[in-house]
């Protein structure tokens, strides 16, 4: 192993999972062998706000907190989240995006416009982007709060860990009732991303 830290930023808005998928994301790199800190914002969580977590990983971590400029992986559950977060990455960074809105108050209220096309305006500043269908395919898996664990299945095949290392951590976290439907879900978001 090298001295390589890798900085993931998860963002999303409350009740998306991101707290759980960031569990999940330092369980599997701490399974692997690796050293992690993990930090995360919460903000409005309950209101639909913003919620972000800093999940690092490497053979030695001192800080949990990503400074701007240095995400290698910005990994967000909802499109104006990754929008509001691409200037923390780098300019050869990932964008892993859901390709799902959920408008914040102040669009319900009439106050602003929704950004139109976000994910056109990613594609022109970061080559490796990923547009997945997280909850249109969380909804076939059979349960649309699936969506985090579809996008887990995108994101982890970023990484050289076996997949079942994966599956562990989620099932892990999650009660019995809810294993089959999850894992159907991790295998569809694995399905997003070509080897």
């Amino acid at each position: 192993m090298d001295d390589a830290v890798t900085n993931i930023l998860l963002s999303g808005v409350g009740g998306q999972g991101i707290i759980l998928a960031s569990d999940i994301m330092a369980e599997v790199f701490l399974e692997a062998g690796f050293d992690v800190k993990k930090s995360e914002v919460h903000g409005m969580a309950q209101r639909g706000g913003s919620v972000t977590s800093h999940v690092r990983f490497g053979r030695r971590v001192y800080s949990p907190i990503i400074k701007q400029g240095e995400v290698d992986i910005l990994f967000s559950f909802e499109q104006l989240e990754g929008l509001r977060w691409i200037n923390y990455v780098k300019p050869d960074g990932v964008i892993v995006l859901n390709n799902h809105r959920i408008n914040p108050p102040a669009v319900n209220l009439g106050q602003m416009e929704y950004p139109k096309d976000i994910p056109g305006i990613i594609r022109k500043r970061f080559d490796k982007f990923y547009l997945i269908e997280g909850t249109k395919l969380a909804l076939e898996a059979g349960n649309i709060r699936a969506a985090n664990v579809v996008l887990l299945g995108a994101i982890s095949k970023l990484f050289d860990m076996e997949e079942i290392l994966w599956i562990e951590a989620i099932l892990g976290h999650l009660p019995p009732r809810l294993h089959e439907v999850n894992r159907k879900a991790f295998a569809m978001g694995r399905g997003q991303i070509e080897d």
